[in-house]
Protein backbone atom coordinates (compact mmCIF):
# COMPACT_ATOMS: atom_id res chain seq x y z
CA UNK A 1 0.00 0.00 0.00
CA UNK A 2 1.58 3.57 -1.22
CA UNK A 3 1.42 6.18 1.64
CA UNK A 4 -0.99 8.27 -0.12
CA UNK A 5 -3.44 5.26 0.17
CA UNK A 6 -2.69 4.80 3.91
CA UNK A 7 -3.19 8.34 4.13
CA UNK A 8 -6.84 8.38 2.46
CA UNK A 9 -7.74 5.32 4.69
CA UNK A 10 -7.37 7.18 7.95
CA UNK A 11 -8.53 10.41 6.99
CA UNK A 12 -11.78 8.29 5.57
CA UNK A 13 -12.25 6.56 8.89
CA UNK A 14 -11.53 9.96 10.95
CA UNK A 15 -14.76 11.12 8.55
CA UNK A 16 -16.95 7.93 9.26
CA UNK A 17 -15.57 8.36 13.45
CA UNK A 18 -16.57 12.27 13.17
CA UNK A 19 -19.82 11.71 11.20
CA UNK A 20 -21.17 8.46 14.06
CA UNK A 21 -20.32 11.24 16.60
CA UNK A 22 -22.60 13.90 14.95
CA UNK A 23 -25.44 11.33 14.23
CA UNK A 24 -25.38 10.32 17.94
CA UNK A 25 -25.61 13.93 18.95
CA UNK A 26 -28.17 14.43 17.03
CA UNK A 27 -30.48 11.35 17.99
CA UNK A 28 -30.18 13.12 21.35
CA UNK A 29 -31.23 16.06 20.27
CA UNK A 30 -34.42 14.32 18.59
CA UNK A 31 -35.15 12.37 21.74
CA UNK A 32 -34.99 15.91 23.82
CA UNK A 33 -36.90 17.66 21.90
CA UNK A 34 -39.39 14.69 21.64
CA UNK A 35 -39.61 14.90 25.28
CA UNK A 36 -40.25 18.76 25.38
CA UNK A 37 -43.37 18.46 22.95
CA UNK A 38 -46.40 18.12 24.97
CA UNK A 39 -49.65 16.79 23.72
CA UNK A 40 -51.90 19.60 22.10
CA UNK A 41 -54.95 19.85 23.45
CA UNK A 42 -58.48 21.13 21.48
CA UNK A 43 -58.00 24.64 20.21
CA UNK A 44 -59.86 27.34 21.94
CA UNK A 45 -60.62 30.06 19.82
CA UNK A 46 -62.93 32.45 21.52
CA UNK A 47 -63.19 33.83 24.78
CA UNK A 48 -67.56 34.08 25.01
CA UNK A 49 -68.00 30.87 27.10
CA UNK A 50 -65.07 29.60 29.55
CA UNK A 51 -65.06 26.48 31.09
CA UNK A 52 -66.62 26.83 34.77
CA UNK A 53 -69.84 29.02 33.15
CA UNK A 54 -72.96 27.32 33.16
CA UNK A 55 -73.83 25.73 29.66
CA UNK A 56 -77.16 26.78 27.82
CA UNK A 57 -79.68 24.33 29.13
CA UNK A 58 -82.26 23.93 26.40
CA UNK A 59 -84.67 20.99 25.01
CA UNK A 60 -84.60 20.11 21.35
CA UNK A 61 -86.77 17.85 18.59
CA UNK A 62 -83.35 15.39 17.35
CA UNK A 63 -83.75 14.66 13.73
CA UNK A 64 -85.17 11.01 15.03
CA UNK A 65 -88.26 13.19 16.19
CA UNK A 66 -87.13 12.23 20.41
CA UNK A 67 -86.64 15.40 22.56
CA UNK A 68 -83.10 15.86 23.92
CA UNK A 69 -82.32 17.91 26.67
CA UNK A 70 -79.32 19.88 26.71
CA UNK A 71 -77.18 21.39 29.92
CA UNK A 72 -78.65 21.42 33.41
CA UNK A 73 -78.14 18.92 35.80
CA UNK A 74 -77.64 15.51 34.80
CA UNK A 75 -77.98 12.23 37.76
CA UNK A 76 -74.46 11.89 37.42
CA UNK A 77 -73.58 11.95 33.57
CA UNK A 78 -71.83 14.35 31.38
CA UNK A 79 -72.90 15.58 27.70
CA UNK A 80 -71.01 15.38 24.90
CA UNK A 81 -71.56 18.25 22.27
CA UNK A 82 -69.96 17.63 18.74
CA UNK A 83 -70.58 20.38 16.04
CA UNK A 84 -70.43 18.99 12.81
CA UNK A 85 -71.50 20.25 8.94
CA UNK A 86 -72.42 17.89 6.02
CA UNK A 87 -69.95 19.87 3.79
CA UNK A 88 -67.17 19.34 6.50
CA UNK A 89 -64.41 17.34 5.21
CA UNK A 90 -62.40 16.94 8.73
CA UNK A 91 -66.23 16.41 10.18
CA UNK A 92 -66.79 13.48 8.25
CA UNK A 93 -63.20 11.66 9.02
CA UNK A 94 -63.83 12.57 12.57
CA UNK A 95 -67.06 10.29 12.99
CA UNK A 96 -65.84 7.33 12.93
CA UNK A 97 -63.62 8.55 15.82
CA UNK A 98 -66.33 10.33 17.31
CA UNK A 99 -68.56 6.92 17.44
CA UNK A 100 -65.30 5.04 19.11
CA UNK A 101 -65.02 7.45 21.94
CA UNK A 102 -68.89 7.34 22.24
CA UNK A 103 -68.99 4.01 23.22
CA UNK A 104 -65.39 3.95 24.86
CA UNK A 105 -66.79 6.57 27.27
CA UNK A 106 -70.60 5.36 27.75
CA UNK A 107 -70.19 4.71 31.23
CA UNK A 108 -70.36 8.48 31.75
CA UNK A 109 -70.94 10.60 29.24
CA UNK A 110 -74.27 11.26 26.38
CA UNK A 111 -72.96 12.36 22.98
CA UNK A 112 -75.22 14.32 21.14
CA UNK A 113 -74.08 15.78 17.77
CA UNK A 114 -75.13 19.35 16.92
CA UNK A 115 -75.78 21.44 13.95
CA UNK A 116 -77.79 23.64 11.93
CA UNK A 117 -79.02 24.29 8.30
CA UNK A 118 -80.47 22.41 6.26
CA UNK A 119 -82.74 19.53 7.46
CA UNK A 120 -82.30 17.55 4.23
CA UNK A 121 -78.81 17.73 4.03
CA UNK A 122 -78.34 16.53 7.80
CA UNK A 123 -80.20 13.69 6.89
CA UNK A 124 -78.36 12.55 3.97
CA UNK A 125 -75.04 12.51 6.30
CA UNK A 126 -77.27 10.13 9.03
CA UNK A 127 -77.68 7.76 6.24
CA UNK A 128 -74.16 7.63 4.39
CA UNK A 129 -72.36 7.99 7.77
CA UNK A 130 -74.35 5.76 9.62
CA UNK A 131 -75.32 8.43 12.65
CA UNK A 132 -78.59 6.71 13.23
CA UNK A 133 -77.89 5.60 17.05
CA UNK A 134 -76.76 8.88 18.16
CA UNK A 135 -78.89 12.07 18.87
CA UNK A 136 -78.42 14.63 16.00
CA UNK A 137 -79.95 18.06 16.96
CA UNK A 138 -80.37 21.13 14.55
CA UNK A 139 -80.50 24.46 16.84
CA UNK A 140 -78.42 27.55 15.84
CA UNK A 141 -79.03 29.08 18.80
CA UNK A 142 -77.25 26.41 20.68
CA UNK A 143 -74.12 27.05 18.35
CA UNK A 144 -74.30 30.41 19.09
CA UNK A 145 -74.64 30.20 22.97
CA UNK A 146 -71.58 28.37 22.86
CA UNK A 147 -69.48 31.12 20.38
CA UNK A 148 -68.74 28.01 17.78
CA UNK A 149 -67.79 29.94 15.16
CA UNK A 150 -65.12 26.75 13.35
CA UNK A 151 -65.95 22.99 13.11
CA UNK A 152 -65.70 20.45 14.18
CA UNK A 153 -66.08 22.01 17.75
CA UNK A 154 -66.79 19.74 20.39
CA UNK A 155 -67.90 21.44 24.06
CA UNK A 156 -68.38 19.03 27.54
CA UNK A 157 -70.71 19.84 29.76
CA UNK A 158 -70.21 18.20 33.78
CA UNK A 159 -73.14 16.67 35.30
CA UNK A 160 -73.95 20.68 36.55
CA UNK A 161 -74.51 21.50 33.02
CA UNK A 162 -71.37 23.72 33.78
CA UNK A 163 -68.63 23.78 30.19
CA UNK A 164 -65.76 20.97 31.59
CA UNK A 165 -64.10 21.86 28.65
CA UNK A 166 -64.62 22.79 24.78
CA UNK A 167 -62.56 23.31 21.73
CA UNK A 168 -61.60 22.78 18.37
CA UNK A 169 -61.30 19.49 17.44
CA UNK A 170 -59.44 18.04 14.40
CA UNK A 171 -58.10 14.46 15.32
CA UNK A 172 -58.58 11.93 18.40
CA UNK A 173 -56.04 13.60 20.70
CA UNK A 174 -58.04 16.89 20.80
CA UNK A 175 -61.31 14.80 21.46
CA UNK A 176 -59.52 13.03 24.29
CA UNK A 177 -57.94 16.13 25.29
CA UNK A 178 -61.42 16.93 26.12
CA UNK A 179 -61.94 14.40 28.27
CA UNK A 180 -58.74 14.16 30.21
CA UNK A 181 -59.13 18.10 30.99
CA UNK A 182 -62.50 17.23 32.75
CA UNK A 183 -60.75 14.67 34.72
CA UNK A 184 -57.91 16.81 35.79
CA UNK A 185 -59.97 19.79 37.05
CA UNK A 186 -58.57 22.05 34.76
CA UNK A 187 -59.51 24.24 31.41
CA UNK A 188 -57.14 23.03 29.14
CA UNK A 189 -54.32 20.13 28.96
CA UNK A 190 -52.06 23.03 27.79
CA UNK A 191 -52.67 24.90 31.31
CA UNK A 192 -52.50 21.85 33.26
CA UNK A 193 -49.06 21.10 30.81
CA UNK A 194 -48.09 25.15 31.95
CA UNK A 195 -48.36 24.32 35.51
CA UNK A 196 -46.69 21.55 35.69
Amino acid sequence: MTGFAFASQILLWIAVGVLGILVMALARQVGVLHERIAPAGALTLHQKVAVGDKGPEMTLTALDGQDIRIGGKRDGRSQLLFFLSPDCPICKTLLPVLRSAARAEAGWVDTVLASDGDETAHRRLVMKEGLAGMPYVLSETLGRSLGVSKLPYAVLLDEQGRIASLGLINNREHLESLFEAKERGVSSIQHYLAGA
